[in-house]
């Protein structure tokens, strides 16, 4: 062996290490990697059982617990598989048994917690086969597929029973939040047996006083009917946010979907419908003005787009004079399109304010929510190929909202090290 152990105590673990050179420097950090994995397994065993009891009855749930003896089990940790000898107890009425080794080190079915910490977050960003690789690319670790999916999913799940319960403190920010800028959107992923479903994405974007945005956490859930799992976490994340910042302003920011209004309106003090979104209507509105002249077409855009933004009640007059018009020999299509655009501004004019907000530093582009959509779900769900149940899908999900939202990761793990998660056999 490369690594011995020279001395172990309670408070420390001493190893020697030998090290074979070679004449091509890669070779030898190959070597160097494997040799550390090596001393890392061998100091986890070691630190492991320092987790364990001695063997002595414990009381638990009103319950007398006795040990079946030291059972050897064989743990997954970052650098390797180690095998340890730990006291595993069970009630006189036999049945599930407890280890308090793997309770009070906080590992999550036979992975450490720093291993299953590697995993999930690796499986937020990837598929399984390409953290599979990963690990034996980059770690010189060899796992199995079905262990990296079955650990993410162990770890998800705790992210999902615990979300009511551990709540997530919001970084230190450079500057007072004025605005709170509420968004809702959904995009399409493909599952296994209901085809194409959308899945919901929600944003809480922090702003200071001059309109810089200071903070997103991003809330998400699976395909679901009537979105209630997702409503119920945005209405959860806005009276945590409202408790923090109960002086800013509320800002509700969505496309056109009535749902997202009848949701962000209650919560928010003001709405602002999507600029982009207004502006592609007004397309339709110079194709039927200018019909067969793109130029013009191009010109009329730029002057309504500029007053759209910058003047006060330039939605109202657009649609006085959109609905003024009687457009001369245009197809069918483009016909179509006015009339679609003058019934969007008659619903949504009201939430066209643009100038106002600007003038206020509020941000009038949804933008961060569509960004959230790419981001959340399409980069990682929606590859070439890629199907999905709805479980599995909510699993990554929690993962990556906890991964992009700044500080969340590192809290849930801190969380997880400080009150656990049992599994029991």
């Amino acid at each position: 062996m490369a690594v011995s152990i020279v001395q172990s105590t309670t408070e420390s673990i001493t190893l020697q290490i030998t090290i074979p050179l070679s004449q091509s420097f890669l070779d030898t950090e190959e070597t160097i990697q494997s040799v550390l994995n090596e001393a890392g397994t061998v100091a986890s065993g070691e630190a492991l059982k320092q987790f364990d009891t001695d063997g002595s009855a414990i009381e638990m749930g009103g319950m007398n617990w006795t040990s079946k003896g030291q059972l050897p089990k064989t743990y997954q940790t970052p650098y390797g598989t180690v095998e340890v000898h730990r006291h595993v107890y069970q009630t006189s009425a036999g049945g599930t048994t407890l280890c308090p080794l793997e309770v009070d080190a906080r590992n999550i079915m036979t992975s450490t917690p720093r291993l299953a910490k590697q995993i999930s977050h690796k499986y937020a960003e990837m598929s399984s086969v390409r953290v599979v690789e990963d690990l034996r690319e980059n770690h010189g670790r060899i796992v199995h597929r079905s262990f990296v999916q079955t650990l993410a999913e162990a770890v998800g799940e705790i992210a999902l029973l615990k979300e009511e319960d551990w709540h997530y403190q919001t970084p230190k920010l450079p500057a007072e939040v004025a605005t709170v800028s509420l968004g809702v959107d959904g995009t399409c992923l493909l599952l296994c047996e209901d085809g194409f479903r959308q899945a919901m994405v929600g944003t809480l974007s922090l702003y200071d006083a001059q309109g810089e945005r200071l903070h997103t956490t991003y809330v998400a859930a699976a395909p679901e009917y009537g979105r209630n799992t997702f409503l119920t976490r945005m209405q959860r994340e806005i009276e945590h946010i409202k408790r923090l910042y109960p002086n800013a302003h509320y800002q509700g920011l969505a496309d056109g979907a009535p749902e997202n209004w009848t949701f962000l309106e209650p919560v928010t003090d003001t709405q602002v419908l999507d600029f982009f979104h207004a502006t592609q209507y007004l397309d339709n509105v110079a194709k039927a003005i200018h019909p067969r002249n793109a130029k013009h077409q191009k010109s009329w855009m730029d002057e309504h787009c500029h007053t759209l933004k910058h003047e006060i009640g330039a939605a109202e007059r657009l649609l006085a004079e959109m609905e003024t018009l009687v457009p001369q020999r245009v197809s069918q299509s483009v016909q179509e399109g006015l009339q679609d655009a003058i019934t969007y501004f008659r619903n949504h004019h009201h939430q066209m304010r643009y100038a106002e907000a600007t003038a206020r530093h509020l941000p009038i582009g949804s933008g961060v929510t569509e960004a959230g959509c790419k981001v959340i779900v399409k980069e990682r769900l929606c590859g070439s190929g890629m199907k999905w149940k709805e479980y599995g899908a909510g699993i990554v999900l929690s993962l990556r909202t906890l991964s992009y939202s700044q500080g969340r990761w590192q809290q849930f793990w801190s969380k997880i090290n400080r009150y656990g998660f049992t599994f029991v056999e």
